[in-house]
């Protein structure tokens, strides 16, 4: 069916059908790519509502009501009921979360903000204080009670858990289950079907070979690196969030891997590692002992740094997932002083909205 948003918040900027939502952002990827790739590009559909997994709305107080709001096109705070992008059970959770605030002073007072994460079978909601919330605790653990959620509140310097902070969750990857545990404040895709097509696509950046070897930056708890690991006979991943990292080592035994060695090191150190350093947090592991055929990298949206792309470019095969096509180009311009464009993916992580997501295969020439 297609869906066209009318009522357009800051977030949602496409005021298209999905067909043209669609056709406008290839041709605007293949516009600014066109110097390094003239294949074809593929696209990965998003669902057009119910999509999001995660999602935050600030909280606008006004006399004596309150409003969820995003910052709208010509204005600041632009009040909103609903958002049909939200994930169901987010969308549902919304207006009885908004109808208890605002029927009890305590928990109303000086709240700014929430946030919403959905996974498969939980709901977590963290509420942003601008006052002391050790001094509402008992009315946050019945407000937990009242709507059987997980529950986190925030102030400054201070954090309530009512539940569990940790979440759990199940992707489907070329029809297999994998599962994850991660923290609120973990980084995660927040189109879960879209994650599941670009894991597939990765996977599919790869073949069959068992003598190749992975090394991943910023692997985060494992989302790309556990169902890429059966790829692969060795796979090496550094990630800087201890959290993370603890996450991680879990997911692998949540999932039966075994062949994947986490390291809590950032890129910089890491690539020191290999340029011949020490570090105790390399203990029982020979990073001398891979023969890397791949390195995936799936950085922040200020993309690789230089450093990062130098060490990269002795790798056969690159794998690049970006967040962001300005600066993915930007190291495009560096990478294929060695390496070139096979593969080109665009992931539509955020429908009705000018933002994609893109995913490039490089191979040395």
């Amino acid at each position: 069916m297609e869906c066209k948003f009318t009522n357009l918040c800051g977030s949602c900027t496409l005021n298209l059908t999905y067909d043209e939502q669609k056709a406008y952002k290839l041709e605007k990827i293949r516009s600014k790519f066109k110097e390094f790739y003239g294949g074809e590009i593929e696209f990965f559909n998003s669902n057009q509502k119910h999509y999001r997994t995660r999602a935050e709305f600030g909280l606008y107080h006004e006399n004596d009501e309150l409003s969820y709001t995003m910052n709208g096109k010509s204005q600041k705070y632009l009040k909103i009921d609903q958002c049909p992008k939200v994930d169901i059970k987010i969308a549902n959770l919304m207006p009885n979360l908004l109808k208890k605030l605002k029927e009890n002073q305590a928990l109303k007072h000086k709240i700014f903000g929430v946030e919403f994460i959905a996974t498969k079978d939980e709901i977590l909601v963290i509420l942003l204080y601008h006052k002391d919330i050790l001094s509402i605790e008992k009315e946050l653990l019945n407000l937990k009670k009242e709507l059987e959620i997980n529950l986190i509140a925030r102030s400054r310097g201070k954090k309530l858990v009512f539940g569990s902070d940790t979440l759990r969750d199940t992707l489907v990857v070329d029809g297999r289950e994998f599962y994850y545990q991660f923290g609120d404040g973990a980084f995660i895709q927040p189109n879960k079907m879209v994650n599941e097509k670009m894991i597939s696509w990765a996977r599919g950046c790869v073949s069959d070979d068992k003598s190749n070897e992975l090394f991943e930056m910023y692997c985060g708890h494992g989302n790309f690196t556990i169902p890429l690991s059966a790829k692969f006979k060795k796979v090496l991943a550094n990630e800087i969030s201890k959290s993370s990292i603890k996450n991680a080592l879990k997911n692998c035994e949540l999932n039966g891997v075994e062949n994947i060695k986490f390291v809590r090191m950032s890129s910089e150190e890491i690539i020191e590692a290999f340029n011949g350093r020490e570090f105790v947090r390399l203990k029982g592991i020979d990073i001398n002992e891979y023969k890397f055929s791949h390195i995936l990298v799936d950085p922040p949206r200020a993309g690789l740094e230089k450093s990062v792309m130098e060490f990269m470019k002795n790798y056969e095969n690159i794998i690049y997932i970006s967040c962001n096509p300005d600066t993915l180009r930007e190291n495009l311009t560096t990478l294929c002083k060695t390496h070139k464009v096979v593969k080109f993916a665009l992931f539509d992580q955020f429908a009705h909205t000018e933002h994609v997501e893109c995913g490039v295969l490089l191979e040395k020439q």
